[in-house]
């Protein structure tokens, strides 16, 4: 039987993971992931691919507020979870990947202070819920469906088999956390999660619509904020590699609302065919 074993959430894309023992399913992703996202001066999002200190932040959910600490100078910074923004004159346009997003940025103070440990001008901004960045409509369900700052869907669903067998051909084991799921699941076959299309965790129900393609974001060492070495990206592209993309895990869309728990049983309803 398979169970859900690990619950993840970034609300800040590309910092450090917040693991929760149970989450909100909303209509575009977990409640709080991805909400909020570090920019350039153009409004260009930022993500350890190219800056992999962004792994330094470490992030918690304390009360009501979303605390950012710096893992080397141990400095932390407090913002509101549910930010409120009164003028919409003030909204700015950012971008993730070819999407164009509307978001408002938190404050200059917490701007400056993310600026003032990159070493270069970046602001911290937030994705209201007026603002809807619709899914590819490729993979889409409905045509309806949206997302947050996530690269491309709102969820990403890993088999722990799945990195065992990865694991078991590297000199030096990696954790889960280099390839930043929201779901992990325990028990079942390795790579299992490729053809999944239908399945519910809990009462909730998802579809799996495309494997992952991975990228040098996977040899990011979480802990220290550097690239480790080419590893784990080159032993997958040994034996993951389809069409020239390297693919771990599956994104994923939900289909409802509700609430899912680690120790969940995860059912599968139907195969991509």
């Amino acid at each position: 039987m398979l169970k859900l074993s690990e619950i993840w959430v970034y609300p800040v894309k590309s910092l450090g993971g917040i693991q929760l023992q149970k989450a909100k399913v909303t209509d575009r992703g977990l409640e709080l992931d991805r909400r909020w996202l570090l920019v350039d001066e153009s409004g260009r999002f930022l993500s350890q691919r190219e800056y992999p200190v962004l792994a330094l932040f470490c992030q918690e959910i304390v009360n009501d507020f979303l605390r950012i600490t710096h893992r080397v100078n141990l400095e932390s910074l407090d913002i509101p979870l549910h930010p409120v923004f009164s003028n919409d004159k003030s909204k700015i346009k950012v971008t993730v990947w070819e999407d164009t997003i509307d978001a408002f940025e938190v404050s200059s103070n917490t701007s400056d202070w993310f600026s003032k440990f990159l070493g270069f001008s970046v602001q911290l901004v937030y994705m209201p819920d007026k603002s809807e960045r619709k899914l590819d409509p490729d993979y889409a369900i409905t045509g309806n469906e949206i997302n947050s700052f996530s690269d491309a869907y709102p969820f990403l669903i890993i088999g722990q088999a799945s990195l065992d067998d990865l694991n078991g051909r590297l000199e030096v084991k990696v954790p889960m956390n280099r390839f930043r799921p929201n779901f992990v699941f325990a028990n079942g076959d390795p790579f299992e999660e490729d053809n999944w299309r239908d399945f519910k965790i809990g009462n909730v129900s998802f579809v799996g619509v495309k494997p992952c393609d991975r990228c040098v974001m996977t040899t990011v060492d979480q802990d220290k904020g550097v690239i480790s070495g080419k590893d784990p990206l080159k032993t997958l592209a040994k034996y993951r590699n389809f069409g020239n993309k390297v693919l771990f895990g599956q994104n994923v869309i939900g289909l409802e609302l509700g609430t899912v728990m680690v120790g969940d049983t995860v059912r599968i309803l139907s195969f991509r065919k």
